[in-house]
C-alpha cells in the first residue's frame, strides 16, 4: 500500500499532504476491485446517479429518482440479516441529503424525501438523534411495515425516548400515538405481540391493545402481559392484568379470567365471569378453581339464578368433594394402608446406638409420634394408634395411645385425630365426638382443635364448627378456650366470618383474659379475616399490643400478636401504611418487631424488589444486645421474593451472605426462609445447605435446618430427605430436642404418604392461596422460638399448617362429576413466554392414567384428543367434555 512506501516523518509539510490524496483513489480503486462485484458496482453508481437526479431542478425527475431509490431500498430491507447494500452505498450522501432536505420547499416531493431520510437514518443517524422518527413524522402516512421489521423496531424504541421527552417538558403527543397505532398494528400480525406490549407499555396506553388482538394471538399476549406483571412497579402490575382479564373475556376465554380476577383478588370481576356463561359445566369449573384458591365463595341468586345449580355449585366451591376425590386418588395409586410411625423412621436401617434408645417410651416421643402419625396418615381416615377399633369397646385403643401422653400431649394427640380425619366432616365430628365429653381438659381441648381441623377449608350451610366450638369461647379453662379459639381459626380462615369477629373482638378487649387466649385469639382473627385489611379487628389487636407490660412483651409468645395484625394485610402492599405509622408508637421492646413484621406479610409474594433491598438493611445491622426483629426480616425476603423464580434464585443465594456473616439470631432464621421459598420443592443446593446447618454447633440453627427440611421435602417422599433425616435420628439420639424436629420433619416429608403439599401457589405457579401462606407464616413466625413454643407447651400450633395441605393431584371427571380416567402426560414445565411459534410446554414427559400426581414445577397436558378439558391449566379437579369431532382411528 502507498502509506506504507514512506515510512519517514521528517517530509516538508507540502510534500507530506500530496501523497495521501493519490493513496485514497489508489485505495479505493482497489477496494471496489477487491469488494464489489459487478452487480454492485453497477447498483452503486446507479444510486448516486439518483443522488444527483434527486437534485435536479425538475420536479418530474426528482419524483422519478426518489421512486427508484424507494424501490431499490425497500427491495433490500423487507427481510434483513445484515446491513442492506443501498443503505451501505447511501451512507457517504447522508448528510448531502439532509442539507438538500432542509432547502426544499413543501411540497409532495418533500414528504417522499423524508420517508427516505427515515430509512436511512436507521443506520446513519447519531446516537441519540432520533432522526429516525422525526423525518418520519415529517413525511407520509403511508404503510410503515413495508420497509421491513428492522425499520419498524428501531422506530418503536425512537418512539419511546420521545415520548418520555415530550412528557416531561409537557408538549403534545398525538402525533406519536398516531405512529404507535401503525406500530401495534403491524406487531400483532407479524407475531411479535411482546414488542407491541412493550411499545404500549411505554407510551402508557395498554388500553390500546385490546382492540388488536383477535383470536390466533389472544393467548400469546395475555401470557406476556401476565409474566411481566410480576416485574412491574405497582399501579403498572394491576394494569396489564387488568388488560389481559379485558382480553380473555372478550375472546369469551373464562377460566383464564378466573385465574386473573383471583390473582387481582376482586370479587366484583369473579362474579362477572359466573353471570356471563349460561354453560352450567364451566360453572362447575369455576368452582373447582375458587375452592383450590380457597376463596370462600357465597353464591345467591344475582351469580345463579337456578336454585337446583346453585346448591350444587356452592357444594363444589365449599370443597365438599375434595375428601372423596383424594380418596379416590389414594386407592389408585393404592395407599390407603394405614402407616404407622415406626414404618416412617425405619430404625432398624440405622446402625447401632439409636436403635437401642428407640425402644424407651418417653412422653416427648410419643408426642412426636404423635404428630408424625398425624402427618402420614391425614386425611385417610384411618392409622394404627387413633381410630384403630378395639375389642372391648369402642376407642379403647385411641383413648390407651392418648394416655401415653402427658398433659398438653394430650391435646395435639386427641388433635391429631382431625388431621388424619381431615375434610370428611361428617365421620369426622362423629369420631372426635366422644372426646369432648372427656373428664381431662386437655383432651377436650385437643378435640376442639381437632373439630376445626376436619373442618379445614370445607364450608357448611349448616356451621357445624362454630356450632360445636362456639359454646366453649367462654369456657373457663385455658387450654380449652385456647382449642376452641384456635379450632375457629383453622375451620373459618380466609372466610371473614362475622359473627367471630363479634365473639373474639370482646376477648381481646378484656383486660382479664389470660395472655395465651389473647394472643390465640388474635391469631384466629388474622386467620379468618386474612388480607381483609378489616380495621376494626387491627384497632383492637394495636390495642391488645399496647396495654401489654414489659414483662408480658418479654414473652415469646407476645410476638404472634405482629403477625395476627399483619395476617389482616397479607400480600395488600400500600394498604398497611397507617396501621404501619401507628405500630412506630408501640414500646420500644415490640415497636422493631411489628414494622418489620407488617412490612413482610404486606409485601408477602409481591416480588416486590425494593422491599427486599429494605429488610436485607435490617439484616446488615449488628447490635450489642439480643434484638429479636432480624428474624421476621430474614423470613420477610423469602415471603416477598418467592413470587418469580428469578428473585427466588437470587434470595437464596443472599441469603448464603447472611449466613456467613450475620448475627447468630439472623442465621437461625436463615434455615425457616430457605424452607419457605423451596416448600415441598427439595433443590439439590438447598438441599445441601440445611444439611450442613444440620450440625451446625448452634443448638437453634441446627434445629431450624432439621424442621426445613421438613418442609421443603413436605409431602415428596424424597428418598435422600429421608436419608438425611435417618442419619440425624441417631446423631442426636441423646438430645430430646433435637430428635423431637427429626421426626417432625420425617412426618412432614412423608405428608399425606407422599400425596400433599404444603406449597401455597397452584395454577402453574400463577396464584398464591392466601389461606394456605397464613397457615406458613404462622408457624415459621412460631418457630423462630422454637425452644419455648414448639418444644414447649404450644407444639399444637403446628396443626396449623393444615390450612396449606393441599392434594398434589390432576384428577380428571367427566361432566356428572365422576372419576375419568384418560392418558396424560405429566413432564417438566417450560416457559414459552415471547417464544416464536408453537413450542411444547413441557419436556421430558411420561405419560400416565389419571388420577395423577404432579410434583412441584411439573406441567399435565392431554395425550387424547377424545376429550377437551374446560381449562388450560390441568391441575387439581379438571373437568373434560367430550370432543364432537373426535374420530376413533379404528
Amino acid at each position: 500500500m502507498a502509506a506504507d512506501q514512506n515510512p519517514s516523518n521528517s517530509t516538508p509539510p507540502e510534500q507530506a499532504t500530496k501523497p495521501p490524496s493519490k493513496d485514497q483513489k489508489k485505495k479505493k480503486e482497489d477496494k471496489k476491485e477487491e469488494d464489489l462485484s459487478e452487480e454492485d458496482l453497477a447498483l452503486k453508481q446507479q444510486l448516486e446517479l439518483y443522488i444527483e437526479r434527486v437534485q435536479d431542478a425538475d420536479p418530474g425527475v426528482q419524483k422519478l429518482a426518489l421512486e427508484s431509490m424507494r424501490q431499490e431500498i425497500r427491495s433490500a430491507t423487507s427481510s434483513m440479516t445484515s446491513v442492506p447494500k443501498p443503505l451501505k452505498f447511501l451512507r457517504p450522501h447522508y448528510g448531502k441529503l439532509k442539507a438538500y432536505f432542509e432547502t426544499m420547499p413543501e411540497s409532495d416531493l418533500k414528504k417522499y424525501l423524508a420517508d427516505i431520510l427515515s430509512v436511512l437514518a436507521l443506520t446513519m443517524s447519531a446516537e441519540g438523534e432520533r432522526e429516525s422518527l422525526k423525518y418520519r413524522l415529517l413525511g407520509y402516512e403511508g404503510n410503515i411495515g413495508s420497509w421491513g421489521h428492522e425499520y419498524v423496531r428501531n422506530l418503536a424504541g425512537e418512539i419511546s425516548q420521545e415520548f418520555a421527552k415530550r412528557q416531561y417538558d409537557d408538549l403534545p403527543i398525538d402525533a406519536l400515538m398516531d405512529l404507535v397505532q401503525q406500530i401495534v398494528a403491524f406487531h400483532m400480525k407479524h407475531n411479535a405481540e411482546p414488542e407491541a406490549v412493550d411499545l404500549l407499555m411505554e407510551v402508557e396506553d395498554l388500553d390500546l391493545l385490546v382492540e388488536h388482538v383477535d383470536s390466533t394471538n389472544y393467548k400469546r399476549t395475555c401470557l406476556y402481559l401476565t409474566s411481566s406483571s410480576s416485574y412491574l412497579p405497582s399501579p403498572d402490575d394491576i394494569l396489564a392484568l387488568d388488560i389481559a382479564y379485558t382480553i380473555y373475556m372478550k375472546f369469551e376465554d373464562f377460566t383464564s379470567s378466573l385465574r386473573i380476577a383471583l390473582l387481582l383478588d376482586n370479587i366484583q370481576y369473579v362474579k362477572q365471569i359466573y353471570t356471563m356463561t349460561n354453560d352450567p359445566l364451566l360453572r362447575k369449573q369455576f368452582s373447582y378453581i375458587c375452592a383450590h384458591h380457597g376463596l370462600a365463595l357465597e353464591l345467591d341468586e344475582e351469580w345463579i339464578p337456578d336454585e337446583e345449580e346453585r346448591e350444587v355449585l356452592q357444594d363444589i366451591a365449599s370443597n365438599a368433594k375434595l375428601s372423596e376425590g383424594y380418596l379416590t386418588l389414594a386407592r389408585d395409586i393404592e395407599v390407603m394402608e394405614p402407616k404407622s410411625p415406626e414404618d416412617i423412621y425405619k430404625a432398624h436401617l440405622i446402625d447401632g446406638r439409636a436403635s437401642a434408645t428407640s425402644s424407651l417410651d418417653s412422653a416427648r416421643q410419643n408426642l412426636a409420634a404423635t404428630f408424625v402419625n398425624a402427618f402420614v396418615n391425614a386425611g385417610f381416615g384411618q392409622d394404627k394408634l387413633m381410630t384403630v377399633p378395639s375389642e372391648s369397646s369402642s376407642g379403647g385403643s385411641s383413648g390407651s395411645w392418648l394416655f401415653k401422653n402427658k398433659d398438653h400431649g394430650k391435646a395435639s394427640a386427641a388433635a391429631s385425630l382431625g388431621m388424619i380425619l381431615l375434610w370428611d366432616v361428617d365421620s369426622g365430628l362423629a369420631q372426635i365426638d366422644k372426646f369432648l365429653h372427656s373428664n381431662d381438659n386437655h383432651v377436650v381441648a385437643g378435640a376442639l382443635l381437632g373439630v376445626g381441623i376436619v373442618n379445614c377449608g370445607i364450608r357448611n350451610d349448616c356451621d357445624p364448627a362454630l356450632a360445636l366450638l362456639g359454646d366453649f369461647i367462654e369456657k373457663d379453662d385455658t387450654i380449652i378456650r385456647i382449642g376452641a379459639i384456635l379450632g375457629l381459626g383453622v375451620a373459618y380462615a380466609g372466610t371473614n366470618k362475622d359473627e367471630i369477629r363479634v365473639r373474639l373482638t370482646s376477648i381481646l378487649g378484656d383486660s382479664k383474659s389470660p395472655l395465651e387466649v389473647l394472643v390465640f385469639s388474635a391469631i384466629t382473627l388474622g386467620l379468618v379475616h386474612v388480607g381483609s385489611c378489616n380495621e376494626d379487628i387491627a384497632q383492637t389487636i394495636i390495642l391488645a399490643i399496647m396495654e401489654r407490660t414489659e414483662s408480658e412483651l418479654n414473652e415469646p409468645l407476645t410476638r404472634l400478636l405482629p403477625v395476627a395484625l399483619g395476617l389482616l394485610y397479607l400480600g395488600k402492599q400500600d394498604s398497611v401504611e397507617a396501621t404501619a405509622e401507628v405500630s412506630k408508637t408501640f414500646n420500644e421492646k415490640i415497636r422493631k418487631y411489628c414494622d418489620v413484621t407488617l412490612l413482610s406479610l404486606a409485601y408477602a409474594g409481591t416480588g416486590n424488589v425494593l422491599k427486599v433491598q429494605k429488610l436485607l438493611g435490617y439484616c446488615a445491622q449488628h447490635f450489642e444486645k439480643g434484638e429479636v426483629h432480624q428474624g421476621p426480616a430474614v423470613l420477610g425476603i423469602a415471603l416477598v421474593a418467592m413470587a418469580e423464580e428469578l428473585g427466588l434464585e437470587m434470595s437464596i443465594r443472599s441469603l448464603e451472605h447472611l449466613l456467613q456473616y450475620g448475627e447468630q439470631n439472623i442465621r437461625r432464621a436463615v434455615p425457616f426462609a430457605l424452607g419457605i421459598l423451596c416448600i415441598s420443592n427439595p433443590k439439590v443446593n438447598v438441599m445441601d445447605t440445611l444439611s450442613r446447618l444440620s450440625h451446625d454447633t448452634d443448638i437453634d440453627v441446627s434445629m431450624a435446618a432439621i424442621i426445613s427440611l421438613g418442609l421443603i421435602g413436605a409431602g415428596t417422599n424424597n428418598a435422600r430427605i429421608a436419608g438425611m433425616l435417618r442419619n440425624l435420628s441417631s446423631y442426636y439420639y441423646k438430645e430430646a430436642g433435637h430428635l423431637f424436629c427429626v421426626r417432625i420433619a420425617q412426618g412432614l416429608v412423608h405428608l399425606g404418604k407422599g400425596l400433599l403439599t404444603l406449597s401455597p401457589y397452584h395454577s402453574d405457579r400463577f396464584l398464591l392461596s392466601p389461606t394456605a401462606l397464613a397457615g406458613l407464616v404462622t408457624v415459621l413466625h412460631a418457630c423462630l422460638d422454637m425452644k419455648t413454643i414448639i418444644l414447649g407447651k404450644y407444639h399444637y400450633l403446628l396443626y396449623i399448617l393444615s390450612l396449606a395441605m393441599h392434594p398434589r393431584m390432576l384428577m380428571t371427571v367427566d361432566e356428572n362429576l365422576k372419576p375419568l380416567s384418560v392418558t396424560v402426560r405429566v413432564g417438566q414445565a417450560v416457559d414459552v413466554v415471547g417464544q416464536a411459534g408453537r413450542p411444547k410446554t413441557i419436556t421430558g414427559f411420561q405419560t400416565h392414567s389419571t388420577p395423577v400426581l404432579l410434583a412441584a414445577g411439573e406441567r399435565a397436558e392431554l395425550a387424547t384428543e377424545k376429550y377437551i378439558p374446560l381449562t388450560k391449566v390441568l391441575e387439581g379437579f379438571v373437568i373434560l367434555k367430550e370432543n364432537p369431532e373426535y374420530q376413533d382411528e379404528r
